[in-house]
Formats: structure tokens, sequence, C-alpha cells
């Protein structure tokens, strides 16, 4: 192993003009910092994926690209979403470098957690994840929200890291085995498991975001979330097989009792609670076919093989590694 490797930080940026000019001098910062401790090699680079923005971002990085060698940019074509902008990045990586870190821009994530995730990767780690060691900086209602999201994960079978995000090391070699995974609707935090190789853990503490608005509302973190279980998981089929045949066997039952009221006693049947029945299992198989039609659904998304991410610029430099 080189005791040197070459370290590439991906950036996905969407919209991020308030908040990049003040944290890409401190990516700078870390990645000279590395460089001066002799953890990592000179020809590492600070790698920021314009996701379609809407603003500045990405005059922004080019102008960082041409004051400093070790920034570097691509853009995508357009707005495809923080997880295929972090899978453009890997991907761009490929062969370039011997490790990659991928970190959101806004400043969040304790940088100097990176000290770590390379001194682990040094020990033999092919993947280190970053790991919130708390919430506290969190709602209420986000905090529940999330820590419930990771135990359903949990539950129906998913290989999720608690609490991590996409704060994390990958090396060269683990990317060239993930680019194999062709999935279409992407939940990066819950396919990096599924690779393999040797894993461990760094924890840090999670701060408030350093300037402008976070770009996943709720909504966004439910449509994640919702992609995260339907595509690592087939347990919500199981469950509509096991609620069926107990919806079915309850059935049986009600018209039995219903047959028996009716022969030996004077006990009027009641329309409303029968309404009421009707009503909850046609909800209920509602609801069935919904989830069935998102696995059909995704099933003909990736059946189409759409590309996942398109770059249509670069900046100068990005293939330069001498």
């Amino acid at each position: 192993m080189n005791n040197k490797p070459i370290l590439w930080i991906v950036i996905p940026c969407y919209n991020e003009e308030e908040v990049l000019p003040i944290t890409s001098p401190i990516f700078l910062n870390k990645i000279k910092e590395l460089i001066s401790k002799d953890k990592i090699d000179k020809k590492s680079r600070i790698l920021f994926v314009n996701d379609g923005s809407k603003d500045k971002t990405w005059n922004l990085i080019c102008a960082l690209s041409k004051q400093d060698e070790h920034f570097i940019g691509i853009s995508q074509s357009r707005n495809r979403g923080h997880q295929n902008a972090v899978l453009a990045g890997l991907m761009e990586s490929i062969d370039k470098c011997d490790i990659t870190i991928s970190i959101d821009c806004d400043g969040q994530d304790d940088i100097n957690a990176m000290d770590d995730m390379v001194e682990e990767y040094l020990n033999g780690c092919e993947i280190v994840y970053g790991v919130r060691s708390d919430r506290k900086t969190d709602t209420w209602f986000k905090r529940t929200t999330a820590q419930g999201f990771y135990k359903i994960l949990k539950f129906m079978g998913a290989d999720v890291v608690y609490n991590h995000a996409d704060y994390r090391l990958v090396s060269n070699r683990v990317i060239k085995h993930f680019a194999d995974f062709k999935e279409v609707n992407l939940f990066l935090r819950g396919l990096f498991p599924l690779v393999g190789f040797k894993s461990t853990s760094v924890y840090y503490e999670r701060s408030e975001r350093i300037a402008g608005e976070s770009h996943y509302p709720f909504r966004k973190m439910l449509a994640l979330a919702f992609d995260g279980i339907t595509s690592l998981s087939v347990k919500p089929i199981t469950f509509i097989i096991s609620s069926g045949f107990i919806f079915s066997v309850l059935g049986v039952v009600l018209l039995l009792l219903s047959l028996i009221f009716a022969i030996f006693t004077s006990i009027p049947s009641t329309i409303c609670f029968l309404v009421g029945v009707l009503c909850f299992l046609s909800g209920v198989q509602l609801i069935a076919i919904g989830i069935v039609g998102v696995y059909i659904g995704k099933t003909y998304m990736e059946t189409k093989a759409r590309p996942r991410y398109i770059i249509s610029e670069h900046t100068r430099g990005v293939d330069d590694n001498d």
C-alpha cells in the first residue's frame, strides 16, 4: 500500500454560492495540512460536483480552479439530486486517486474527522464511515424521524450504518467494484456496505450549517427514506402477503359469525359495522396495490438503464495529476 495515497475530496454542490466562498478555504487548508503531515500525496485534489445549480456556483468553482491547482470541478448537465452528484464524483475519481472522501459543502460535517479516516485507511480499512456521535443540533422532529428511519431500515433487513449519511472514505478498489452496481434509484449509504471489504467508523459532532439554506427539506428527506427502503428491501411485499392472509382469515371469521348470529340469535346486523369493515379492507387493498406499484415502477426505471449522471463541463486540470 502506498504510504502517501492520493486523496480526492468529493463535494456535491447545488446552489451553494453563499457557502462555497466560506467552506472552500477550509477544504483547501485541510488538504494542505494532510499533505504537510505526509499523510497524503501532493497530487491530492478537491473535486466540486456542480449538480445543475441555478445560481453562480459553477462560476465560483471555475474561479477556484484557476486560483489553486488543488481545486477541480465537474458540472452535471442538469440537476439530478445529491446521490447522483456524489456518484458522478466517485466515478470521475476512478484510477485518478487512491482514496476519496465524500462530504457536503455546507460545513456541517467535522472536517477534522478526515485525519482519522485517512489513518484508518493506512491501517488497512477500505471504507471508513463518518458517523454522528449525537444529534443535539437537530430539532426533536428531525432527530426522532431520522433515528426511526435507521431502525426501520434495520428491521427491513437493510445493512446500514446507524447515524451515517454520506460522509465517508472509500478506496479506489472499492469504487471499481461499486461501479458494477447498476441501480438507477440510488441510496449510497445502503449500497456501500453491500460491496464488502474491511470497514470501520469514525465519530464526530455535526455543527450548524455555516451559511445558506438546507437543500434537504422534509419532502426530500421523506423521498430519500422511501427510496432507501424500497431499493434495499423486499420485506414490504412480504408484509402485504401476510396482511392479505390475515385479513382474508378475518373476513371468513366475520362471515361465519354473521351466519351464526343470523341463524341462532336475534342480534340484528349492523350496517355501519359492515360498511366500516369494507372501507378498511378496501383501504388496505389500495395501500398494498400502491406499494406493489412502487416496485413495478422501480423495475420499469431499471430496465430503461438511463445514465445516472452526465458531465457537461470540466475545469482545467481535472485530468492532470502530474
